[in-house]
């Protein structure tokens, strides 16, 4: 019989915490607890991936009345209502919470809602006074949004505060050049904000395929998104006297709230609460009904007793783990958002599936991190997998295949919509490297793609694929002539 109290205590109930709580304990017979501070699902599922896919699909109707008289219809525009839409969101969100719940329980994992800390390598103290002992224990607490060190910087919100708006703003200016700035950026534009973005960098989307990112860039400028690149905010105020006077229009007054994990400041909430004027570093100086910082995040990892009792943790915060996800202290692992290792939903559940085989199946198993793929819901959206072609090349000599053109729905519209599809080629070994595709459901392409790619797919075998056409994919198995060597 077991000296602890459980054989595995999980803290966190995000999507790798709940997967490894429940897999544990309903297919090892494990003895399983989790503590969750917050609301079951985590980021993804509460304030992450799954709010903001559903809001890039409400973003994505402003356009179709338009298109659908290009094609014969006789339709009318309409006006978006956000507070319809945000009911229905909040209520798909508490029905999805109470789905994680009840995969918990029906695995029969006991589950707190409370806060926990490690007061030692095998016990577990909870916010509620309770203390537990476990054998293993599992830290899968994920990250959150960081604002810049800036005065005022509490003035703006982050991504965790859009879901809860009371209303949108008339115009918003993003701080940020990642994906969360850029999927934003495309969502409100489509609702009918007036977005004005700041990137300090030369281009958005670091890290992605240049000419990828490109398109990408271009096509939210097409939409209307102002983008300033090689700029960033330098001061920020709550609007008032001469402020009141810069260029950009003022107006509603869209109040935040729950600001999960973030304590008001000084003054109470502000986020959100007036419009703020800001200067950037071009010297211009303007006024915003509202500034969102998508400026990166940090993990959850501190106040935890981590460090205490030996766990490392790294320059952001993340707690550091081998290629299994233990820690320097044997009995503590960690999954997920908290070791900044590959920040996305899928890449945490299977961490955390690899974690019940290596602890609890006595099969060590390590995570593989290669050859991910990725999507960005941006308008297009960007699809990703392997090397971008500045990466590629860096390594070895590469073909590489490319084509840029109008799509056949957008082209009859006469709308100005371009779309990418670019295979990275190893000259040597013929494999294919990357696939890159900037077009409507690009990550639903490649989804199928990356699936060829991890196998090792070459050029060749892309080349004996039969082409479904009419599609717009068909050019990933039509390109034969590379448009350059690198």
């Amino acid at each position: 019989m077991s000296s602890f109290d459980y054989d595995l205590f999980v803290i966190g109930g995000g999507s790798g915490g709940v997967r490894a709580a429940r897999v544990a304990a309903s297919e090892t017979g494990a003895k399983v607890a989790l503590a969750e501070d917050d609301r079951y699902g985590g980021t993804c599922v509460i304030r992450g991936c799954v709010p903001k896919k559903l809001m890039v699909f409400a973003s994505g109707y402003g356009v179709l009345a338009d298109e659908a008289r290009a094609y014969g219809w006789e339709m009318q525009d309409g006006a978006f209502d956000w507070p319809g839409f945000r009911g229905k969101l909040n209520a798909e969100l508490d029905r999805l919470e109470g789905v994680y719940r009840k995969l918990l329980a029906n695995a029969g994992v006991t589950t707190f809602d409370a806060r926990a800390v490690l007061k030692d390598a095998h016990t577990v103290a909870l916010s509620s006074g309770e203390e537990f002992t476990a054998k293993h224990i599992l830290v899968a607490t994920g990250g959150h949004p960081v604002r810049p060190d800036l005065p005022n910087a509490d003035l703006g919100i982050v991504s965790d505060d859009i879901f809860h708006l009371e209303t949108l703003p008339k115009s918003i200016l993003i701080i940020g050049g990642g994906y969360i700035a850029c999927e934003f950026a495309c969502i409100l534009n489509g609702l009918g904000v007036e977005v004005t973005q700041y990137y300090r960098g030369a281009q958005i989307l670091r890290g992605f395929d240049d000419e990828a990112r490109g398109l990408v860039a271009e096509a939210m400028r097409e939409k209307g998104i102002d983008l300033h690149l090689g700029t960033n905010i330098v001061e920020m105020d709550r609007a008032a006297g001469d402020h009141s006077l810069s260029a950009a229009g003022t107006g509603s007054d869209a109040a935040a709230g729950g600001l999960h994990g973030h304590p008001a400041k000084a003054e109470g909430n502000r986020a959100g609460s007036g419009p703020v004027w800001v200067k950037s570093t071009n010297g211009g100086e303007r006024v915003f009904d509202m500034v969102l910082f998508a400026t990166g995040r940090d993990p959850n990892a501190r106040d935890m007793g981590l460090a205490e009792i030996g766990v490392e943790i790294g320059r952001r915060g993340e707690i550091v783990v081998d290629e299994y996800s233990q820690t320097a202290v044997p009995s503590v692992y960690a999954i997920g958002d908290v070791t900044n290792r590959v920040n996305l939903t899928p890449v945490a559940i299977r961490e955390g599936m690899a974690f019940v085989d290596t602890v609890f199946r006595g099969k060590p198993t390590p995570v593989d991190h290669e050859l991910i793929a990725s999507a960005i819901f941006t308008q297009p959206e960007m699809g990703t997998v392997g090397l971008s072609e500045e990466d590629a090349r860096a390594l070895e000599p590469v073909e590489i295949y490319c084509t840029s053109f109008r799509p056949m729905q957008s082209a009859f519209a006469d709308r100005p919509d371009r779309v990418l599809m670019k295979l990275v080629v190893s000259q040597a070994s013929r494999k294919v490297l990357g696939c890159h595709i900037v077009a409507p459901n690009a990550g639903e392409l490649i989804q199928l793609a990356g699936i060829a790619v991890k196998m090792g797919a070459t050029k060749e075998d892309f080349d004996r694929t039969v082409a479904v056409h009419p599609t717009m994919s068909e050019e990933l198995v039509t390109m034969r002539t590379p448009m350059r060597t690198a």
